[in-house]
C-alpha cells in the first residue's frame, strides 16, 4: 500500500497533470453545494485537494462523513487551481480526488488546531498532542530541530567527539534541590543538575573535546523560563584559556542563530566584566537594547538632610537612580505609587523615591531635603532633563541592585523603548568566585566550586579573602536571557581542596561528596574549561516566546506537574517498601 508519492508541501505548477496519493490531517473543509474543498495538512505543508460533482457517490459519502483533524487518503489528478492562493506554496495547484480512504476520523475537538486564538495553558497541556499541531507548537519544534542539526554539525566540524553521561548519580552540595531515586539497597541515586563533575572526568580521561546534548534536572522554584527536567548542551576543552573558548563558543552562537532565525549575528560579541554590569544595569544578565541605566548617588547623598539617604549611604548602602525619560505627565502618583509596590514586594525595598523634573524646576515630596548644590548634583549625575522622573532607591547592594534592575525592564517594557525584532548578544565576564547567602549567613560559590580564580586575584584568595575574589568564568547573555555559561576549572588539587576549605567543607565532608572527583585530579588533569548552554531558554528567546513551554514538546507546569500523564503520581504500597520507603504525606481534606 502507498499512503502518499508526494508530501503536503511539495506540489507545484510544474506537477499539473499527475496522478498523486497523499495522506494526511483535514485542517479545514468547506462545502459548497457542488463542490467540497478540503485543506489536507502533513508536517511540509497545506494542499487544498477538491472533491468535483462528478466524484463517485462513495467518495462523496467518505467526504461528508469526514471530520475536522480526521485523517484520510486520497488519489487524484494535479489541476492548476482557478483562485490561486499567494500565501500558501502550494497555492497555484488543487487535487482533484478519485479515490478517498478514511485512515481514522476525529472525535470532537476540545478546543480547534487551526487559527492563533489564545488558548488556556491548561488545555493545551493536557492535549499537548493536538497542542503541537497548530501552527505555534509546530513552528518551535521545528526551530529547535534547526537549531539541534546546527549544534552537532558545528560541534563535530570542530572536533569534539559526542559522550553521554549517568543519568543515575551521587547528589552533591551546592546549586539547587536534587532529584533524588531510591535503590534497592535502601540508598539514593540523584538525578543530574547537569554532567559538570563528569564532563571535567572525561578532560582528566583525555578526551579533550566533549559536547553532550543533555537531559538535566533541578528540583526548584519554577517560572516562565525554567523547568524542572530541561536540555542542555554540555561542552568542555582541554588546554584552553579563557578567550579560546570564548572564541570557540561565540562561533556556535552565530551558527545556531542563523540556523534558527535566518538572520546574521554579524558583529563581535562584547565583553562586560561583571561588576560593570551591575553597576550599570543591576543585573549580571542585562538587556542592553535600550538605555535607562541605574546612576551612582551614593556620595551626594553621604552628607544630605534626608536622613533615608544620608544614613544608607553612612552605612555601607548604596543609593542608585534611574531616569524615566519622559515621564514627569504621564506618571502620576498612581502610577509612581504602583512601581514602589513592585519594588518593594518583590525585592524587600523599603521603599522608592522619586523626582520629577519639569520646565518650571524639580517637584518631588523630598525636594525640601536638598541644597541648591545637591539637587544640582542629582540632575548632573543622572543626565534628566525636563519632562523626565528620576526614581531612586537606597538600601543594602543586593536590594537596590536587584530592585533597580527589574524596574529598569519594567520601564523599558512598559515605556515601550525595547526594539523587540532586534537580537543582542553579550558576554558578562569575570564572575565573583564567592557570593554572601543571607539565608544561610555564609559564602556559597556563586557558579560551583570547580572554578578557577584569576591569576591577579589568586594572593587575596590564598590570604583569605572572600568578597573580591573573580573567576576566569563566562555567561552568555541573549536580549536579557542568560543563555550559557561557563568558566575555566580548576585543575590542581590544592587549590581545589583551599576553595572546599573556603566554603565551609572539612577534608572529610570533601572527600564524602567529591572523594573520586579530588582522587582523579592526582593522576595528570590537564588545563581545562568549558560551559553549558540552557537549550530550551535560547530557543525561547530566539523564537520571541514569554514562556520556555512553548518550545518544549512535553513541559510541566509551575507546579511541575504533567497534566497530559497527569504525572508525579501514586505508586503501590509494595513498590515503596521494596525500596524501603513509606510516604508521610497527608493529603489535605476539603
Amino acid at each position: 500500500m502507498t499512503y502518499r508519492t508526494h508530501n503536503l508541501g511539495e506540489l507545484r505548477k510544474e506537477d499539473i497533470g499527475k496522478r498523486v496519493t497523499l495522506s494526511g490531517w483535514v485542517a479545514t473543509k468547506r462545502d459548497l453545494g457542488g463542490l467540497t474543498f478540503i485543506d489536507l495538512r502533513d508536517r511540509e505543508g497545506v494542499t487544498q485537494i477538491v472533491f468535483p460533482d462528478n466524484v463517485s457517490e462513495e467518495v462523496a459519502k467518505l467526504a461528508n462523513e469526514i471530520r475536522t483533524e480526521g485523517v484520510i487518503k486520497i488519489t487524484g489528478e494535479v489541476k492548476e487551481r482557478f483562485s490561486k492562493n499567494a500565501n500558501m506554496p502550494t497555492g497555484d495547484i488543487e487535487v482533484f480526488v478519485e479515490e478517498m480512504e478514511i485512515l481514522n476520523n476525529c472525535d470532537v475537538l476540545p478546543f480547534q488546531v487551526t487559527g492563533d486564538e489564545n488558548l488556556s495553558e491548561t488545555i493545551r497541556l493536557k492535549y499537548r498532542y493536538l497542542d503541537i499541531r497548530r501552527n505555534q507548537m509546530a513552528r518551535n519544534l521545528r526551530a529547535r530541530h534547526n537549531m539541534m542539526t546546527a549544534i552537532r554539525e558545528y560541534m563535530n566540524e570542530k572536533g569534539f567527539m559526542d559522550v553521554d553521561t549517568p543519568l543515575l548519580t551521587k547528589s552533591t552540595p551546592e546549586g539547587a534541590r536534587d532529584f533524588l531515586v531510591p535503590s534497592r539497597s535502601g540508598e539514593f541515586y540523584a538525578l543530574p543538575q547537569s554532567p559538570q563533575l563528569f564532563k571535567q572526568l572525561l578532560m582528566v580521561a583525555g578526551i579533550e573535546r566533549y559536547y553532550q546534548v543533555a537531559k538535566c534536572f533541578r528540583d526548584e522554584d519554577l517560572r516562565a523560563d525554567r523547568q524542572p527536567e530541561f536540555t542542555q548542551l554540555d561542552i568542555e576543552m582541554s588546554f584552553v584559556t579563557m578567550d579560546d573558548v570564548m572564541n570557540e563558543i561565540e562561533g556556535l552562537a552565530k551558527k545556531v542563530f542563523a540556523g534558527v532565525t535566518g538572520e546574521e549575528a554579524n558583529y563581535s560579541f562584547e565583553r562586560m566584566p561583571y561588576a560593570e554590569a551591575m553597576e550599570r544595569f543591576g543585573s549580571d544578565k542585562p538587556d542592553v537594547r535600550f538605555g535607562v541605566e541605574l546612576k551612582e548617588l551614593t556620595d551626594i547623598m553621604a552628607g544630605c538632610g534626608f536622613k533615608a539617604f544620608s544614613g544608607v549611604a553612612n552605612s555601607g548602602g548604596l543609593v542608585k537612580a534611574v531616569v524615566a525619560p519622559g515621564c514627569a505627565e504621564s506618571f502620576s502618583r498612581k502610577v509612581l505609587g504602583d512601581y514602589e509596590n513592585y519594588v518593594k514586594t518583590y525585592f524587600g525595598a523599603k521603599g522608592l523615591a522619586w523626582i520629577k523634573v519639569t520646565e518650571e524646576g524639580v517637584n518631588s515630596p523630598i525636594a525640601k531635603f536638598f541644597s541648591e548644590e545637591e539637587m544640582a548634583a542629582i540632575l548632573e549625575r543622572t543626565g534628566a532633563v525636563a519632562g523626565d522622573v528620576i526614581m531612586i532607591l537606597a538600601d543594602k547592594e543586593k536590594v537596590v541592585y536587584d530592585g533597580l534592575g527589574a524596574l529598569r525592564l519594567a520601564l523599558g517594557k512598559d515605556l515601550d523603548l525595547i526594539d523587540k525584532n532586534e537580537f543582542k548578544f553579550l558576554w558578562i565576564v569575570d564572575f565573583p568566585m564567592f557570593e554572601w547567602s543571607e539565608e544561610e549567613e555564609r559564602y556559597k560559590a556563586q557558579h560551583h566550586p570547580f572554578t578557577s580564580i584569576k591569576e591577579e586575584d589568586m594572593e587575596a584568595f590564598l590570604a583569605g579573602e572572600m568578597k573580591s575574589v573573580r573567576t576566569n568564568s563566562y555567561d552568555m547573555v541573549l536580549n536579557g536571557s542568560e543563555i550559557g555559561g561557563g568558566s575555566i576549572r580548576i585543575h590542581n588539587q590544592d587549590v581545589q581542596a583551599k576553595v572546599f576549605k573556603q566554603l565551609g567543607l572539612s577534608d572529610e565532608e570533601a572527600r564524602e561528596k567529591f572523594g573520586f572527583f579530588i582522587d582523579a585530579f592526582k593522576y595528570g588533569a590537564p588545563p581545562h574549561g568549558g560551559l553549558a548552554f540552557g537549550i530550551d531558554r535560547w530557543l525561547m528567546v530566539m523564537m520571541k516566546e514569554e514562556s520556555i513551554r512553548d518550545v518544549m514538546p512535553f513541559p510541566k507546569t509551575n507546579k511541575g506537574q504533567c497534566l497530559m500523564t497527569e504525572a508525579p503520581g501514586k505508586v503501590e504500597e509494595d513498590q515503596l517498601e521494596e525500596l524501603f520507603l513509606k510516604s508521610t504525606f497527608v493529603e489535605e481534606t476539603k
